[in-house]
């Protein structure tokens, strides 16, 4: 019934972990997909050390030849990969984890403005290998992962104009709390509650189609789930453009299943269409990632 855009597995427990929580691995990963009627997930590597412990790309395609049609791998690249300069020619790279099997890049991580010229070089070396990029929007520099953007995102709308055949899946809290006007800035450090009067999200969407909605987490969840009466709206207009997702990461995993009774329960009561819901659910993100 669903397709995961979105989770992360190791291929051993690392041996620096969160607060004594077990993170997910392949085979755990499976056993609670099977669970809740989820097909296959799409597996995102860490590769910046801001975030946690560094993974192998390698280890990612491991998973998925272990587990065949559960996973859809992605590749991931740190910005100062391949000589820590604006000119490395990340495209290699890229090229090669494709031809693997690879689908996309990322989850994006590396604690920089989407400005900063080691971004710009994989911008635009993910553009020219023709994947699409998961990231992971921040509101700081430093003591945070993700890119740093300024309310308003200005700084992501630049890029999708300066990119356009790069796909960009947006994700994370700071990003999901501008599907509203923020209140105050401090908004995009969590999970704001309330009636949603439109925001950032929707309007880039409707002016750049290479913005696609990846609703995993708490804050894709949050962002529809503060507001039904506007997700109704939202789902509906970006039906296309929208994807299931959980960033299954830390046990328990079930902290991450918010949207399956939501997108669900908008089904059942008739807001949202079979179709609708079969595209967000699971459609969009096969047809995106060329599946």
């Amino acid at each position: 019934m669903f397709v995961d855009i979105h989770a992360h597995a190791y291929r051993r427990q690392p041996v620096y972990i969160v607060a004594d929580r077990r993170w997910a691995m392949p085979e755990t990963l499976v056993r609670f997909y099977d669970k809740y009627e989820v097909e296959k997930g799409v597996l995102l590597p860490i590769v910046s050390p801001e975030c946690n412990t560094v993974q192998s790309n390698d280890d990612i395609l491991e998973a998925a030849e272990r587990f065949p049609g559960r996973f859809i791998p992605f590749c991931n690249i740190d910005p100062r990969t391949m000589y820590n300069s604006p000119d490395s020619p990340l495209e290699q790279y890229l090229e090669r984890y494709k031809a693997a099997g690879c689908k996309g890049v990322g989850e994006v991580m590396a604690n920089y403005s989407f400005t900063h010229p080691m971004m710009k070089n994989l911008f635009r070396a993910t553009e020219k290998s023709g994947l699409p990029m998961t990231i992971h929007v921040t509101h700081q520099i430093g003591g945070v992962y993700g890119i740093y953007d300024e309310p308003g995102l200005p700084g992501l709308a630049e890029t999708l104009q300066n990119y356009p055949n790069l796909k960009i899946f947006g994700h994370s809290a700071a990003f999901w709390a501008e599907i509203s006007e923020l209140e105050k800035p401090s908004d995009r450090e969590g999970y704001p509650k309330g009636k949603v009067k439109e925001g950032a999200v929707a309007k880039l969407m409707r002016k750049y189609p290479n913005l696609i909605g990846d609703l995993s987490a708490n804050s894709g969840a949050n962002a529809l789930i503060r507001d039904p009466e506007y997700a109704v709206k939202f789902i509906n207009e970006f039906q296309d453009r929208l994807c299931f997702g959980m960033d299954i990461c830390l046990e328990p995993f079930e902290n991450n299943i918010k949207l399956i009774p939501f997108l669900t329960g908008l089904r059942e009561s008739g807001k949202i269409s079979d179709e609708v819901f079969r595209k967000v659910a699971r459609e969009n993100a096969l047809r995106i990632l060329g599946v």
